[in-house]
């Protein structure tokens, strides 16, 4: 048997575990950039690859969703349980929120797992569901304190901080980094019993601010990285 018989396979191993590497490094960027929806291609092309190799270990995209987010959101699990111990409610619904929302702030791919569902994607179930338990034991003590109205329900916040986080990517990539703190003040304040006495952070949106904000949460923003477009 040859040499080359025996390097063979062993090198075809190297190879192909150096190709997945390169996949979830570009794919983190890419969707970091530009949100799970990003074209496969691209990614296929900024790691280097053709598009038959990126789908040979990745059949489908929620598989390379999976493989990329599997281990970085455990910081808002932790962070949940954490808060679920915290003896002031309120404060620690507040607190865990801030960590939630800087996570959501962090990259475009990450707000999306956080803030819709993708099929498929099955070990980040765990974290919706985590997350729902979180948020809903700490209303439940805060309506026992009477820190929040009564009748405010787990799935109205759930509803309310899901969309108010779709708009973070926008609003920090047009603004600062921490402008999501004002709008996520006042919708905790409509949660209050008594909203008026906790004045909201600074600075608010200018005009001019809130006209790129919401340019970049619509269908035509400019695309990072690779110089596409929306259509």
């Amino acid at each position: 048997m040859t040499v080359g018989a025996h390097d063979g396979a062993p090198r075809q191993r190297r190879d192909a575990r150096r190709n997945r590497e390169l996949l979830l490094g570009a794919a983190h960027e890419v969707f970091t950039e530009q949100g799970l929806d990003a074209p496969l291609d691209v990614i296929a092309r900024r790691a280097g690859v053709g598009n038959a190799t990126l789908y040979r270990h990745f059949p489908t995209r929620a598989a390379l969703v999976d493989a990329v987010f599997r281990d970085s959101l455990t910081g808002t699990m932790d962070a949940g349980e954490r808060a679920r111990k915290a003896p002031d409610a309120w404060a620690g619904l507040t607190a865990y929120l801030e960590v939630v929302f800087a996570t959501l702030a962090a990259d475009r791919g990450t707000n999306d797992l956080m803030t819709t569902r993708l099929r498929g994607v099955d070990s980040l179930e765990a974290v919706h569901e985590h997350n729902r338990r979180t948020v809903d034991s700490l209303l439940s003590r805060c309506r026992d304190e009477g820190t929040v109205r009564p009748d405010v329900t787990t799935e109205d916040a759930l509803f309310a901080l899901a969309a108010l986080g779709r708009a973070v990517p926008g609003l920090t990539a047009a603004t600062a980094p921490d402008a999501w703190r004002r709008p996520l003040a006042l919708l905790l304040a409509g949660l209050r019993t008594a909203p008026a006495a906790h004045p909201l952070p600074a600075p608010a949106l200018t005009a001019a601010a809130l006209g790129d904000a919401l340019r970049e949460l619509g269908p035509h923003r400019t695309r990072g990285g690779d110089g596409e477009t929306d259509a």
